[in-house]
């Protein structure tokens, strides 16, 4: 992912923000701020004919040293390319890029009701270790979330 992808990598935030199951966000944030929060390492975006059509990041998930290698990941895929195997592609670059920098765990929390999400994860290894009641508040409601981990070797 480089700066030249952020109006499309935003504008597919965008689109996940208004299913309502995919985020707490309300807007993408900046660039300055994606870019200030996220791993340098693990940062990819799949193109199709020219345009970004998915994207995935690493996020730290403590400025704490014991917590180094554990990591957020956030995975996006634009409407019009899902079901395509963008989200396989993205996780696959993902978890090796993690692997690569020394990462032992990739956490995630999914709505409930994302079941692409969960899918996706679980296909990759992922495992549910607990649901979150009431962690958040989402327009005014609450939400719970799923709590997902991979531990790398």
């Amino acid at each position: 992912m480089a700066r030249t992808d952020w109006p499309r990598v935003a504008e597919i935030w965008a689109e996940g923000i208004a299913t309502g199951i995919a985020t707490f966000e309300t807007e993408p944030p900046s660039w300055e701020l994606f870019d200030a929060t996220r791993l340098p390492a693990g940062r990819f975006v799949v193109e199709h004919d020219g345009t970004v059509v998915g994207w995935a990041a690493l996020s730290p998930v403590s400025g704490r040293p014991c917590y180094a290698g554990v990591a957020e990941n956030s995975i996006y895929v634009a409407s019009s390319a899902r079901g395509l195997g963008v989200g396989t592609e993205l996780m696959r670059a993902l978890v090796a890029a993690a692997a690569a920098a020394g990462i032992w765990t990739i956490q995630c929390s999914v709505f409930p009701e994302n079941t692409a999400s969960r899918a996706l994860h679980e296909r990759a290894g992922f495992r549910v270790v607990g649901r979150r009641e009431r962690i958040a508040q989402l327009d005014g409601v609450w939400r719970d979330t799923l709590f997902l981990e991979l531990r790398l070797p």
